[in-house]
């Protein structure tokens, strides 16, 4: 149960102060903002896919500068090995003892750049990290710190020297976030802040501590049985052999969500609602984070991709389906 309005209204002052000083660095991308937010405060990793020079870089860094988060960078390229992402253990020459020596992945935030780049075995060294929380290195278990969140990056257009991620890793992933190419008032507006001789910076607007409330205060916000019975339809029309499912899902995808994206589902919609100043769900917070939950859940045919059908079109026909049967009720 939420303790109280007032918290609410706390944590919505901290969100809008933290967006705001997002914005006085990043240009645009409010929607992509508001995603990683969700992602955060509900405590997930992140996808965001994008092509290069959308300042997918800056806007990561620039949240952890806002959130005063250890920030760690991590650019996967084809040469890249697990212990270049978890650390190895050394021989420490004076007391003739091992020594484990720490890799970039002990951060708060850690941007694994262009993560499709690396070879299967390097990117399931991130498993074990975004599951659970610690590195295994020499049979010794260590714990991350915390907060720990993994965002990455690919490129959805150049697949040459690329290996697309397993579907076991894309569901650790909360989110998936597409990024847009920016607008033509955007990109002046980018040119002024990016070639002149100031250099704009993230002020502190919240740190671990505060997180954690919100995080904490996000999992209180009530969800009702009709918006859960809402939320597992959803996923279940996914399944292209579920009775429910629209024509288009039955046409087109090869596999639905798994029980991990009911999961998101719920946790982003909560701190969506919390976002806005609410303390339950409604159809209108499940409806609005369905695509970035969702979109890299659904396994698409090969025919569906001939025709142009995108995961976002089969979310949309699920989301219609379901409208027009409260519609009906």
């Amino acid at each position: 149960m939420v303790e109280s309005n007032l918290q609410i209204e706390q944590a919505k002052q901290w969100i809008v102060s933290l967006k705001e000083e997002i914005k006085s660095v990043i240009v645009g991308q409010e929607q992509v903002v508001e995603q990683l937010l969700w992602c955060v405060v509900a405590g997930g990793h992140a996808l965001l896919e994008g092509i290069p020079g959308l300042g997918k870089t800056m806007l990561i860094r620039t949240l952890s500068e806002a959130m005063e988060l250890q920030f760690s960078r991590i650019q996967f390229t084809p040469d890249l090995m697990p212990a270049d992402i978890t650390g190895t253990t050394l021989l420490d020459l004076a007391s003739h003892t091992q020594k484990f020596s720490r890799g970039p992945i002990f951060g708060n935030l850690v941007l694994a750049d262009e993560i499709n780049r690396a070879t299967p075995k390097t990117q399931s060294a991130l498993l074990e990290a975004m599951q659970e929380g610690t590195v295994t290195a020499a049979g010794e278990s260590y714990a991350l710190p915390k907060p720990f969140f993994v965002l990455a990056t690919q490129n959805p257009i150049e697949q040459e020297g690329t290996y697309p991620l397993p579907e076991a890793q894309l569901d650790r992933f909360l989110v998936k976030i597409g990024i847009e190419y920016p607008t033509r008032d955007e990109l002046k507006e980018i040119v002024k802040r990016t070639t002149g001789t100031q250099i704009n910076r993230a002020s502190v607007v919240l740190g671990a501590a505060e997180l954690k409330q919100l995080q904490h205060l996000a999992k209180q916000i009530i969800c009702s049985e009709e918006m859960l019975e809402l939320a597992v339809s959803f996923t279940m029309r996914t399944h292209p052999h579920e009775a429910d499912a629209p024509a288009l899902v039955k046409q087109y995808v090869r596999y639905g969500a798994g029980p991990r994206a009911l999961q998101g589902l719920i946790s982003i919609a909560r701190v969506r609602a919390l976002m806005q100043g609410r303390a339950h769900v409604s159809w209108g917070d499940l409806s609005a984070v369905a695509k970035p939950v969702f979109r890299h859940r659904i396994g698409l045919s090969y025919e569906a991709q001939a025709q142009g059908i995108s995961s976002d079109h089969i979310i949309e026909q699920i989301e219609q389906s379901i409208e027009q049967e409260r519609t009906r009720q």
